[in-house]
């Protein structure tokens, strides 16, 4: 079947039951491959991006090739990725439509930079939508709760590898400003298996992602619940197999042009975590307050 005016229709033919690509790539997620589930992660997270990206684009964000992406479509049902992207582009029209009925009517804010953007602006503008998906997409509920955890926790473990392994480390320096006692383990190391071998039903463990979820983490998560510890993930990825294992999933959002991921609306998350903790508990509150005035 060839590509026609009536593509559109066409792309959407493989989605049944009324059902959006987002929604049918969520449905089917546990059939992927590997490398199509770092895919699927990446166009239900970004679908905006995915709407208007080349094949070639979208396989680099999501670390894998084109070849997999095209796969990728196919096993939706779809001829090729441009049936997908028609697909893509039609919900999120439905998205910003959506969104346009249920406005307020308040004028548009300026932008923040001109259409002529510096590489260094765009990253900038990214972001800032980052960190405003990401408040737009946090559950009160389970934000809150992650903090009551956290707060009564005889012990916090945290877990984060690789490229947040820093952010790790910044959060347990919070959580220890706070007095809490907490651990960060970033790598397979003895001494990182001898700080997990402390979890109990007491304790807390914090696995951070970026993208596809490192086997430290999963394992970690795996770990905890057998031992009964409270888990929450830190993720971007919607679809991450830490989100599936954790008792309280966070996401945020780390889109960027740039050749790295954004780490900003993880390091707000961490902030208003620990800040939570911190509002939660005079005494801290009072013992933090001494200290700034010294």
């Amino acid at each position: 079947m060839k590509r026609t005016a009536s593509s559109s229709t066409t792309a959407l033919a493989p989605i049944v039951d009324h059902q959006t690509l987002t929604e049918y790539i969520q449905s089917r997620f546990d059939e992927f491959s590997r490398s199509q589930k770092d895919v699927a992660q990446y166009i239900v997270d970004h679908l905006d991006e995915v709407a208007f990206q080349t094949a070639e684009e979208l396989a680099r964000r999501a670390n894998t090739s084109s070849s997999t992406v095209v796969r990728f479509s196919q096993a939706l049902g779809f001829h090729g990725f441009p049936d997908l992207q028609d697909a893509a582009r039609d919900e999120y029209r439905r998205r910003v439509e959506a969104r346009g009925v249920g406005g307020s009517g308040a004028s548009e804010p300026e932008p923040l930079f001109g259409l002529d953007q510096s590489p260094g602006e765009a990253s900038i503008a990214a972001d800032h939508l980052a960190v405003e998906e990401t408040a737009r997409r946090v559950s009160r509920s389970v934000l809150d709760a992650a903090v009551e955890e956290i707060g009564k926790a005889d012990r916090v473990i945290i877990v984060a590898a690789d490229q947040v392994a820093y952010f790790g480390t910044y959060f347990r320096h919070l959580l220890m400003l706070l007095g809490i006692p907490t651990d960060i383990v970033a790598s397979h190391a003895q001494e990182g298996r001898a700080r997990l071998a402390r979890l109990d039903e007491n304790a807390v463990l914090i696995g951070i992602t970026a993208g596809r979820a490192h086997p430290l983490v999963v394992r970690s998560l795996q770990l905890a619940r057998h031992r009964r510890a409270t888990t929450i993930a830190i993720t971007d990825a919607t679809l991450s197999e830490a989100a599936k294992l954790a008792q309280h999933s966070l996401f945020y959002s780390s889109n960027s042009p740039s050749f790295v991921r954004s780490h900003v609306a993880l390091l707000s998350l961490l902030q208003a975590m620990a800040q939570g903790v911190y509002a939660n508990d005079g005494a801290r509150a009072d013992r933090i307050r001494a200290y700034r005035l010294k």
